[in-house]
């Protein structure tokens, strides 16, 4: 079974947490912004493999810092596209394409 947002949050938090609140959170968001520059690497030319590892490992860096800031993500991801694109309130997006999201 695949964990869910929040299974995933409180796994990050128990293996991590105390380090993390320690980095605090201008220290972790270099370590995110560092797999992020590593995850763009691979999609350049990385295996489909080295792909999905680094994913998992800019998922890991963006839920620590949702950790030591307080934000539970399932609550923000349900709060803002629980109900369709932000932008347009469809379920499919309708947004024009020059726009965000």
């Amino acid at each position: 079974m695949s964990p869910t947002i929040a299974d995933f949050q409180n796994l990050i938090k128990e293996m991590y947490g105390e380090k993390d609140v320690a980095r605090g959170v201008d220290g972790t968001f270099m370590w995110l912004m560092e797999e992020v520059g590593e995850l763009a690497s691979a999609l350049r030319e990385g295996t489909h493999q080295e792909q999905k590892e680094e994913f998992a490992d800019v998922l890991a860096w963006l839920t620590t810092i949702a950790n030591v800031v307080g934000v539970d993500l399932s609550e923000a991801v349900r709060e803002k596209y629980g109900s369709g694109c932000p932008g347009c309130s469809n379920l499919v997006c309708t947004c024009d394409d020059a726009e965000k999201p």
